[in-house]
């Protein structure tokens, strides 16, 4: 995959534009718009070529692009929770995507300091549309309890793979969908989630705001609206089909439905997804709040493999290896733009190494605020104004799953290092790639670099933090 950028914009030099709030001016609006298992290459500003994303690309358009942006972790909650709290999967609290009660994931403990924790101290009105799944309704992790005025939406992940629930939550009321009930399919949840993310945006549009939108399209089960499905059937043939569960005691619990036209349904979701973030966009414009509003796009993961998606046949990770649930490249990098009109230079791009983890930094020195101690995130703000020799670097990024086998996979400037099956051979070989050769992994450089490896499993022992809830069978061998 080629990223088709102008040579212009990535030759530009310092950009002079203005610092962050200082006492007395006013504070900037944040919207961060998280996709759900949206790849890399799924957006046809980073080279998608069977349908358009043009909403989302008017962010590349008018603002920042980055080329080297990772999630959390490979999965929903560990991603989420590195985001929230500025820290990686060797520190965060969540690891992995363990339930916890009826509905919902183990929660992010009490003493946990979000994002929207440290912004609502700075007088932030703060608001989470979408999916959770960093605890379930009235635990410790609740969103209501970890920093945010209100919330709509999913908690539980579980529930979230389905597109016509029949119940959504708002703060901790259960809000019933009666259209939906006996398998009826009279309201679209992305739709529900959209409208009370713009009813934030209107209640609050006096103030400043941080609007987390982290939408479930366009992740599995494949389900999209008559009229978007109108707009690509019969166009990626021959289609995939997939068989799920249509009705049964888990109907509408988790498991996927069935789906015959698996590529145009997802070229459908991604279209929807589109004209969302354009209707943010013209929201922000028609309260007059779009020239102070930072909007940064992103996904939380690589692109799932799940409930018919065909991932190769969109090419949705570009030239990159693995999917979600992997720690090559194709499961952790993606894509993310970031607009703020007259401090971030229109058109451009950047090669900054960056991860979920940083985003809280950045908006602590954006907004003035303190940011909370312990983070592994460093500010990637120098770089959104073009003043990249003021630009901290990390010595490495580094990331556990612990699914599959257990995987560990760290990047030291353009090494990266992975292993897998650690439950089975926690002192197995380290695989190594240089990246600025071999994008997609493909050549396993380890034997001729030993004190490379040697290095990065130093980091890997080093990262990561033991924990009682997300035990790690790497920790009690390698100690």
């Amino acid at each position: 995959m080629k990223i088709k950028i102008p040579v212009a914009t990535c030759l530009a030099g310092v950009f002079i534009s203005a610092a962050p709030a200082q006492k007395g001016q006013k504070l900037p609006n944040i919207v961060y718009v998280l996709a759900d298992d949206l790849g890399y290459g799924d957006l046809s500003c980073y080279g998608q070529q069977k349908f358009l994303t043009p909403n989302i690309d008017r962010l590349a358009k008018e603002g920042m692009i980055f080329t080297q942006h990772y999630a959390g972790c490979t999965v929903s909650a560990p991603s989420r929770s590195c985001l929230m709290t500025g820290m990686h999967t060797g520190h965060t609290p969540i690891r992995g995507n363990k339930g916890f009660g009826t509905e919902g994931e183990w929660p992010l403990p009490a003493g946990s300091i979000t994002m929207a924790e440290m912004l609502q101290q700075k007088g932030y009105v703060t608001g989470a549309f979408g999916k959770w799944g960093l605890g379930s309704p009235g635990s410790e992790g609740d969103p209501i309890f970890q920093g945010f005025n209100e919330f709509y939406g999913y908690n539980s992940q579980t529930l979230a793979h389905n597109y016509y629930p029949d119940h959504l939550w708002h703060n901790q009321e259960k809000i019933l969908l009666q259209k939906n009930a006996g398998g009826k399919t009279g309201e679209y949840s992305a739709d529900l989630i959209h409208k009370a993310a713009i009813d934030f945006l209107e209640k609050n549009s006096s103030r400043p705001f941080f609007l987390f939108y982290a939408t479930t399209i366009p992740h599995a089960e494949l389900s999209a609206k008559k009229e978007y499905m109108n707009m690509f059937r019969g166009k990626f043939n021959p289609e995939k089909s997939f068989k799920g569960v249509d009705d049964g005691p888990t109907f509408r619990l988790g498991p996927y439905g069935s789906q015959s036209e698996s590529h145009a349904t997802f070229a459908a979701m991604v279209k929807e997804l589109d004209d969302y973030v354009g209707e943010l966009m013209q929201k922000l414009k028609e309260l007059n709040l779009d020239k102070n509003t930072i909007i940064i796009f992103t996904s939380d993961n690589g692109p799932h493999l799940e409930g018919g998606a065909d991932p190769d046949y969109f090419n949705s990770n570009g030239d990159l290896k693995g999917y979600k649930r992997d720690l090559y490249e194709g499961g952790i990098r993606t894509p993310m733009l970031v607009k703020w009109p007259d401090n971030i230079k229109a058109g451009s791009s950047s090669d900054h190494i960056s991860a979920f983890w940083d985003v809280l930094p950045t908006l602590a020195e954006i907004t003035r605020t303190k940011a909370p101690s312990g983070l592994d995130g460093i500010s990637f703000l120098p770089t959104l104004l073009g003043e990249n020799a003021n630009q901290q670097k990390h010595e490495y990024l580094y990331w556990e799953f612990h699914e599959q086998g257990g995987k560990i996979a760290v990047r030291m400037a353009n090494w990266k290092a992975v292993r897998r099956d650690i439950d089975k051979t926690p002192r197995g070989a380290t695989e190594l790639y240089d990246l600025s050769t071999d994008i997609g992994e493909t050549n396993n450089v380890a034997p001729s670099n030993p004190e490379i490896v040697k290095k990065m499993e130093e980091i890997m022992k080093q990262a990561h933090k033991p924990s009682e809830v997300f035990p790690f069978s790497y920790e009690i061998t390698e100690k």
